[in-house]
């Protein structure tokens, strides 16, 4: 999902087992799921359930970066390190042991009482063979993952994302055309299959307001679903702005039913790289900034909740000085937090 053309959503994916993780170019890996056990750094836990009811994992990456400044006494960046580690991040779930992922960070959730934020990211032709190539081999490869995942699920609550870029591609020519017809099954099924669940909420992947137009992607959306979601996600790995973004949906959501939405705030501070390449802006940005942090109470009756859905400290890719994708990225992460004081 992290490909090369301007304004598309690009950072945060990985497909993990327990015993290996497949690292996906441009996206953010999970870390297993580790529902036991001591946290991982002194004074990262909940925040306030009223506010924010989305659960924090003690054992992310930037849990562990923050640890590892505290046993260095390097206080100042353990303080920058925390306001990452401290709130709660999508979890990618994935394609080796999806139901054990989804299970361990459901689990793991609900002992804390609060909900997972999970993303699913293995649409078959995934990213046009770009820098995120993959996914399912094919259709009933996909459905056999997604029962899977909805069997980790099973009845602990859960907000879902589905398949950031996967309706934009149709819309902006980057999928073959050959593959439309199956993908909108795939996507439509994976809405209905999720919203079987009791305590699951949903919501389809809809670009962002520098990619695609609301005229053109509200069609799509209802063939590939929208209907029977709970709403949409906006901004999904991306820098634009919650203003814009806010406004970007609301015209989107005028055209699915009124539908409410979700917008990715993870990195969105200082709003999108407007400097050198546009191909290549998604791609570890200079000078951008933590966004508005995680919460359900967003003052506006349209926007469900901003959520961290990109996890901002890991790569995007190895562009502009950064490891590979999904990697934790220290310099990267201390300036994100560095810009958003």
């Amino acid at each position: 999902m992290y490909g090369s053309f301007t304004g598309r959503a690009r950072a945060g994916v990985a497909a993990a087992g327990a015993a290996a993780l497949l690292l996906l170019a441009g996206c953010s890996s999970p870390d297993a799921p580790a529902p036991e056990g001591p946290e991982a750094a002194p004074g990262v836990g909940q925040q306030p359930k009223g506010a924010d009811p989305f659960w924090v994992n003690p054992k992310s990456k930037a849990a562990a970066a923050l640890e590892n400044y505290q046993r260095k006494g390097e206080k100042d960046n353990a303080e920058l390190v925390r306001r990452i580690a401290a709130q709660p991040v999508g979890e990618w779930i994935g394609v080796e042991t999806p139901e054990e992922d989804a299970r361990g960070y459901t689990e793991a959730a609900a002992k804390a009482d609060r909900d997972a934020v999970l993303v699913l990211y293995n649409i078959p032709h995934r990213d046009c063979g770009q820098h995120s190539a993959g996914g399912a081999a094919d259709g009933d490869s996909y459905r056999a993952w997604l029962d899977k995942v909805a069997a980790g699920i099973g009845d602990r609550r859960a907000t879902v994302v589905v398949e950031p870029d996967a309706v934009m591609h149709m819309v902006d020519g980057c999928t073959q055309e050959q593959y439309h017809e199956e993908r909108y099954d795939l996507l439509k099924g994976a809405v209905k299959r999720l919203k079987q669940l009791p305590n699951t909420r949903v919501y389809l992947d809809a670009g962002n307001a520098g990619w695609g137009k609301p005229d053109q992607i509200f069609e799509p959306l209802q063939w590939a679903g929208v209907g029977d979601a709970d709403g949409f996600a906006v901004n999904v790995s991306n820098f634009q702005t919650t203003a814009a973004s806010t406004e970007y949906g609301k015209k989107v959501s005028e055209k699915v039913g009124g539908k409410p939405f979700v917008i990715d705030t993870s990195r969105n501070g200082n709003g999108p790289y407007t400097e050198g390449d546009p191909a290549q802006s998604w791609c570890n940005p200079p000078g951008r900034a933590l966004g508005e942090t995680p919460t359900a109470e967003t003052g506006d009756p349209k926007v469900d909740a901003y959520l961290w859905i990109k996890r901002p400290g890991e790569s995007d890719g190895d562009c502009k000085g950064g490891p590979r994708a999904g990697e934790w990225y220290p310099d990267y992460a201390l300036e994100l937090a560095r810009n958003s004081a």
